[in-house]
Parts: structure tokens; sequence; C-alpha cells
């Protein structure tokens, strides 16, 4: 760097200043102030580039050269539209005649002018189309064969083109009045209906045109301040979303970290609730289990009551036999003697024998209903 882009750059300011100088040097560039922060050294350099060229990255000879150039052909557009101006003109002025003709009687040597002039119009542009430009083939066939020559024999009489050319300008003249007061009407409505005199429209026609190029500077100023509002609104927007994403990421690892913090509280609660789960189904196993073993003790202690049962029938039963048979042996010995009480106290003992096991087995049924 030399040292007048280094006193440049100096002058220029440093920190924020610079940058929005920066900045503002070259506000169509996609450049934050973010990246000249972390870049220094391309800082000074835009810096130092902004000595050299304007705004729109032009180089201060080249934007001269342009601008002679933009002179040059705002002379040639002007003078083209003026032509272009006059030419539209004039084939409007042979429309409305050519209408004013089939609606009204026109006076001869108004009829004689338009013909005229619609001749010479006719004749002007067929030779516009057969003269072939600097850029064209002068060999290749014209149209049809014709030749500029032959086209300017049709023209009319060297006494009507004369005549016609000194009414032209006042009939071209009037006819442009009549078209600015329309565009007048049309741009200020209020104006219209207005009784004005002649000099007083004349005059607000006169500024009509410095209005029209107030509108226009003020339209293009507009253009102008609403690019400069959509560069700011494209810079603020790209700035708005990597601000968007920063507190995205943000609230993710908050999100994470919350996450992570509450987890082992989660993880206690749900061992917590799998263990009371777990002990309620252990507790309800348990219960099935007593009740499935007092089923067993109550269906065993039945079936020992019901075989104690059977066995005191069979023995009360066989008491009864035998009981019987000694009443019958007592009944065949009644006649002995002393024989008779060795049986006599054998009755007894089994008679003895008998109300015992009856009474076991009452007890034993009523033990059994209970």
């Amino acid at each position: 760097m030399s040292a007048a882009e280094s006193t440049y750059v100096s002058t220029l300011g440093k920190g924020d200043s610079l940058h929005q100088q920066v900045l503002a040097s070259f506000p169509l560039c996609d450049i934050t102030e973010e990246d000249l922060t972390q870049n220094p050294q391309f800082c000074k350099l835009v810096a130092t580039l902004a000595q050299h060229v304007d705004q729109s990255g032009l180089t201060v000879p080249l934007k001269t050269e342009l601008e002679k150039a933009e002179q040059k052909l705002q002379s040639q557009r002007r003078y083209w539209l003026r032509s272009e101006g006059i030419h539209k003109a004039l084939q409007e002025m042979t429309q409305d005649h050519c209408i004013r003709k089939h609606h009204a009687t026109v006076p001869p040597d108004q009829n004689m002018f338009y013909e005229t002039m619609e001749k010479c119009l006719l004749v002007a542009q067929c030779i516009r189309q057969l003269d072939p430009s600097s850029t064209t083939n002068r060999d290749q066939p014209s149209v049809l064969g014709l030749t500029p020559q032959q086209m300017m024999e049709l023209m009319p009489s060297e006494k009507n083109v004369q005549r016609m050319k000194q009414s032209l300008s006042r009939e071209l003249e009037k006819h442009l009045k009549t078209k600015c007061l329309s565009l007048l009407s049309y741009y200020q409505p209020e104006w219209e209906n207005e009784s004005e005199s002649e000099g007083l429209k004349n005059s607000k026609l006169s500024h009509l045109s410095a209005q029209m190029d107030n509108e226009k500077k003020r339209a293009e100023s507009l253009k102008e301040s609403s690019r400069e509002h959509s560069v700011l609104l494209q810079r603020q927007t790209q700035l708005y979303l990597s601000e968007q994403i920063k507190c995205i990421q943000l609230l993710q690892s908050l999100i994470l970290d919350h996450r992570l913090r509450i987890q082992t509280d989660l993880d206690r609660k749900k061992l917590d609730y799998f263990e009371g789960k777990c002990e309620l189904v252990l507790q309800k196993i348990k219960t099935e289990m007593v009740e499935i073993q007092l089923d067993t003790y109550k269906v065993d202690t039945i079936s020992a009551h019901t075989k104690m049962r059977e066995k005191l029938s069979s023995d009360l039963k066989a008491s009864q036999v035998e009981k019987h048979s000694v009443e019958l042996k007592l009944a065949s010995f009644e006649m002995l003697g002393k024989d008779f009480e060795a049986l006599a106290e054998e009755y007894c003992r089994l008679r003895q024998e008998i109300e015992m096991n009856t009474w076991a087995l009452k007890e034993f049924t009523e033990c059994k209903d209970k």
C-alpha cells in the first residue's frame, strides 16, 4: 500500500466509522460489518479500493467514458424521439382527417393538404425501407426490385408539396396543442371544466413539461430510494436470519442441557415406579400363593376327615356285627352258669367300645360341620 493510500485509509476513520463508510461505498456488495471486523486487512483493502471505483464498481476513467457515451446516446435518442414523435403526429393527423371526412364535409384545400401529406409519408416510409443502412450488404436484392429513385417518382407534384409545407407547421402546431391540452386535462382533471383564456391555457402548458420533469425526477428518486431500501432490507434480512440461526442453536443447547439435567430425576422416578409396581405384583403373588395353600390345606383336611369318618364307620359296623354275634352267643349260652358271666363281661366291654366309637364319630362330624 502506497503512502497516499495509507493516508486516505487513515482519513476515513477507525472502527465502526470505517466499517460504515466502507459499507456505504459498496452498497451492492454482500459484505456485512461482521466480515469487516473479522478481516481488518480486507477492510483496509476495500477502503483503498473505494478511492479508485464508484459505488457501481466502475473506475473513474471508465465512469467518465461511460458518461460521455451516455450523453451521446441521449442526444441521438432525443433526435430519434423528436423525429419519431413528429412522424407519429403526422400519421395521427392523417387518421383524424380520414375520420372527419367520413362524418363531415372537408374543404377541398384541406383535403388536398392531407392527401399530399399522406402520399409524402408513404413514399418516405418506403424509401427508408428500401435504403440500406451502413451495416447492410448493399449487393443484396431490394424489396420487389424497387429502388429509392423509383419511389421518388410517386411523390405528388412540387406545387402541392410546397403548398403542403407552408401549412404543415401551422397544422402540426394545432394538432400538438390539442394533444397537450388532452394530456393536461388527464394529468390535472380539475382544469378540464374551467373556463380560461387562451393565454392562461398556454401558460399552464408551458409549465406542464417542467411538472412532468419534476414527476419523472421524483419517480427516479423514489426508485433509487426503493433500490437502496431493498439492499438494506436484504442485508438486514441476512443479519436477522444469522441471528435467528444463533438463537436456534443456543435454544437447542439449552434444551439439551436441561434434558441431561432432568434425565437423572426421570430415571430415578421411573426406577421407583417400577420398584413399587414389582412390590405390588410380588405381594399379589404371595397373597395368591397363601390362598392356594389354604385351599390345599382345606382339601387335605377334608380328605383326612373323610378317611377318618370312613374308618370309624367301618369300625362301628364291625362292632355292631360283633355285638350281634355276641348277643346270639349270649342267647345260646344263657343256660350256662359261670360261662355266662364271662360272656357278659365280654358283652360289656364291646358295649363300651361301641359307645366310645359312636362318641368319636359324633365329635368328628360336629368338628367337620364347624
